[in-house]
């Protein structure tokens, strides 16, 4: 995919799978994100196993693919990173920081604009040290 190939399948499609390394080995679980100026953003039950997960190994692995048939997968591999940001849990104080993922979120997620806080999550960015993408769509072209 080119690079606006991606970020449109990013923006378009709803749920990854996340791989954490834990204690007892890998750990993979779906999750709804956000892609937003280069990070994938999770907003993550602070009490999940995800999240014990990552406290202590941040690195992470996500995948978001859609496409049934042959002709149809596509997707995006992302390998990286997690850092913690705004309020554990989240309250929903202002924070400029979340601010323009959150009113994605909610837009994405939630058919609005405000977001909604539970105070049992709280986001998690990946910053990504590799991103693999991948269109077999192309392929029926060749």
């Amino acid at each position: 995919m080119t690079t606006e190939e991606r970020d449109q399948f990013l923006a378009d499609e709803r749920t990854c799978r996340v791989a954490t390394i834990g204690r007892d080995g890998p750990h993979a679980t779906p999750l709804w994100f956000g892609w937003l100026d280069g990070y994938l953003w999770l907003y993550s039950i602070v009490k999940s196993q995800r999240w014990t997960d990552l406290q202590h190994d941040p690195r992470i692995g996500v995948t978001v693919d859609s496409g049934v048939d042959y002709f149809e997968l596509r997707g995006v591999e992302i390998t990286g990173s997690v850092e913690v940001v705004g309020e554990v849990p989240r309250h929903g104080e202002p924070d400029d920081e979340l601010a323009a993922i959150e009113a994605l979120f909610a837009r994405k997620y939630m058919g609005g604009e405000e977001m909604f806080h539970d105070q049992r999550h709280a986001w998690l960015r990946v910053k990504p040290a590799k991103i693999a993408t991948w269109d077999f769509r192309k392929l029926a072209d060749l």
